[in-house]
């Protein structure tokens, strides 16, 4: 039996992964949706949908697939357009919750690409709520210039609140245990630093580095 899901699709930044393992052999597989695909036009013509098509018959073909082989899909959006696809090869498949052994191998392999990205470790492993967009969010202003490029700017709430006003300013930071967003060390008890501050679905305040 292969399994086959997906990752990421509810992520703010990067794009989403598509993975599939045949549970026997524990032979795991995957290719990612490029964060391209969640801008502009390929967003609002829903190209993402055809993308994940064509990644899932590669990936089949990579497991070597034939076609009275039982394959459990996730039942999300991501894959309307594979099902009718399979539907057409006379596939034996399943729409259903994927569980193991899929579901850590692809999240583990969503987090990794997350962190390649740049993003914090805390907001990726050690969260109940991980990539959550307006945790997210906060991590994307802390350098603006640099982040946006790798978020699903299609979204309506990008749209919403991708471009708020920022308001910047120095500060003093009395409190202990603050990490700057832009570059992810420390900072010191009572060190100068650069505030910002917006409004979202609720006040925010990012205290980074001077120098950052």
């Amino acid at each position: 039996m292969i399994q086959i899901d997906d990752s990421g699709s509810g992520s703010l930044i990067g794009g989403t992964c598509i993975g599939a393992i045949r549970v026997e052999s524990g032979d795991y597989v995957y290719d990612f949706i490029p964060t391209e695909y969640y801008r502009d036009n390929l967003f609002r013509k829903k190209k993402y949908l055809i993308k994940a098509e064509q990644i899932v018959l590669s990936l089949l073909k990579k497991l070597d697939w034939k076609s009275g082989e039982i394959i459990e899909i996730c039942q999300g959006y991501m894959f309307d357009q594979v099902r009718k696809v399979l539907d057409t090869k006379k596939a034996i498949f399943y729409c259903t919750r994927i569980e193991e052994p899929l579901q850590s191998r692809i999240e583990r392999t969503f987090q990794d690409y997350a962190l390649s990205l740049g993003l914090l470790p805390q907001y990726v492993k050690y969260t109940k709520y991980p990539l959550h967009f307006h945790r997210i969010l906060r991590w994307v202003y802390a350098d603006y210039e640099n982040r946006m490029s790798l978020c699903k700017t299609g979204w309506k709430s990008w749209k919403k609140y991708g471009n708020l006003d920022i308001k910047v300013e120095e500060d003093v930071l009395y409190k202990s245990n603050y990490i700057c967003l832009k570059c992810g060390k420390g900072i010191k008890k009572a060190e100068k630093v650069k505030r910002l501050e917006y409004y979202s679905n609720c006040h925010n305040i990012i205290y980074l580095h001077r120098r950052c």
